[in-house]
């Protein structure tokens, strides 16, 4: 018999860990191939793990609400024929976007073979968890366990994740963090709390539910998205740009055509689909808008993917992506909309779905807002809302001179991380895309 590990699979990009929902085969179970194991959940997208042998489950490594980075072994499947369980462990690489260097995750057999539990860092006198990862990361680069301890974690309960400690590594070797040593020689020296080398951090002042209040308990998707959207402010210097389009046309030519459209292609005609158009043809006038930050080298993206901005039915947002959309027709782009969106209402995304974006539009018009200032989906530099498109009077100006008429107008709010776009890029984008949305051709076939 041999035995088959199941791995946490890359579940899209800069996911690293994910959480264990439901365990969907118990010990002793047949596993088909491809058929599902275990439900996972990261700050993206729930999703399955399915099996790529056929077998029996005859070990679960993780448990219900267990933290798993990508690549970690979650499962043993026993399968026909020889024995092929390496007797030497791999090592499983992981790319780490915040950095340039690689991080090499050794699996949990290596782990426990390496200096990680060799005497050199005695992590059984800490009373917090810490992943093998965190453990491997810290022996690396002679992180002590005092130091580790003062690491304030972004992860799950607090937890210290890998981007924690690698941030933690950066900031030392930059003397923004002086080195164990250093802080003990300054703590002997120190004779006053208030000349305490420790940097003070605010707290927020606890909030008291009194006897009528109602306490709701955010879900684990909330939770996510709400340290994503942390990070993403404490990570880029958000500057906003905002610019009014006259979609007049636009709004003309669709209720002309939408008609024909959905008896031709069977499918509904939104506006969502021409703005995607429209922003797509921005992009590969200013390429520097689809790029990311590492370290301190910029990424240039090959592909424009456009993350697009849906609502789950619970409330909570999700990011499908349309690959290579600047290579769609108007007719291939309200496809790829339409059924991004479907699967999104309906919890079917898959993990691939929400990977790889390169830029994202949110529409905070659904919800009657004329306009907003959304947070940038990291690691990505640049995000633009779409307005409510509104009936408005507005002059006009012909050559026989100017007048009011009654426009549609939508206003356009550019939000781009100023570290590397500056305000002339992010400026001329929005306007390049308010002009793709004035010039359109009223006389245009879909």
């Amino acid at each position: 018999m041999a035995k088959f590990e199941l791995k946490l699979p890359k579940m899209g990009e800069s996911v690293a860990e994910a959480t264990i929902t439901t365990w969907l085969k118990e010990i002793g179970d047949t596993i088909e191939m491809d058929e599902a194991v275990v439900e996972i959940a990261t700050d993206k997208v729930d999703s399955e793990v399915p099996s790529e042998v056929e077998g029996v489950l005859i070990e679960k490594l993780f448990e219900v609400d267990d933290v798993v980075q990508v690549g970690q072994v979650i499962a043993i499947i026993e399968t026909e024929g020889e024995d092929t369980v390496n007797t030497t462990p791999e090592a499983t690489v992981i790319e780490v976007e915040q950095t340039p260097e690689e991080v090499v995750i050794l699996e949990e057999q290596i782990i426990e073979n390496s200096s990680v539990t060799s005497g050199i860092t005695d992590f059984s006198e800490s009373s917090k968890f810490y992943s093998p990862l965190v453990k491997n990361i810290a022996a690396t680069e002679n992180v002590s366990l005092n130091e580790l301890e003062a690491i304030s974690g972004t992860g799950k309960d607090g937890r210290v994740t890998k981007n924690d400690i690698l941030k933690f590594v950066d900031d030392r070797k930059d003397g923004k963090i002086p080195e164990q040593s250093t802080i003990k020689t300054v703590k002997e020296e120190v004779k006053k709390p208030t000349t305490s080398v420790k940097k003070e951090v605010s707290k927020a002042s606890p909030v008291v539910a009194s006897g009528e209040d109602e306490i709701i308990e955010m879900t684990r998707m909330g939770k996510l998205i709400a340290h994503h959207m942390v990070d993403s402010v404490q990570t880029s210097a958000h500057v906003q740009s905002f610019i009014e389009a006259d979609v007049t046309n636009i709004w003309n030519w669709r209720k002309k055509v939408k008609v024909g459209f959905m008896a031709k292609e069977g499918e509904n005609l939104t506006f969502t689909p021409i703005f995607m158009e429209a922003v797509a043809k921005a992009i590969r006038d200013f390429p520097m808008i689809n790029i990311s930050i590492s370290g301190d080298t910029i990424i240039k993206k090959k592909n424009i993917n456009l993350g697009m901005a849906a609502a789950l039915p619970d409330g909570n947002l999700i990011v499908p992506v349309i690959k290579n959309a600047d290579q769609l027709n108007l007719v291939g782009m309200t496809k790829a909309v339409n059924d991004l969106a479907n699967r999104a209402r309906n919890n079917a995304l898959k993990p691939d779905d929400i990977q790889g974006g390169t830029y994202t539009v949110t529409n905070v018009g659904t919800f009657g807002s004329i306009m907003g200032t959304p947070i940038i989906n990291q690691p990505q530099v640049a995000i633009l809302a779409l307005g409510a498109i509104r009936k408005v009077p507005a002059v006009i100006e012909t050559p026989e001179g100017d007048f009011i008429g009654i426009r549609y107008k939508m206003f356009l709010s550019h939000s781009y991380d100023h570290r590397v776009v500056n305000g002339a890029l992010g400026g001329q984008f929005v306007q390049r895309v308010k002009d793709y949305l004035e010039a359109w051709d009223v006389n245009r076939e879909f």
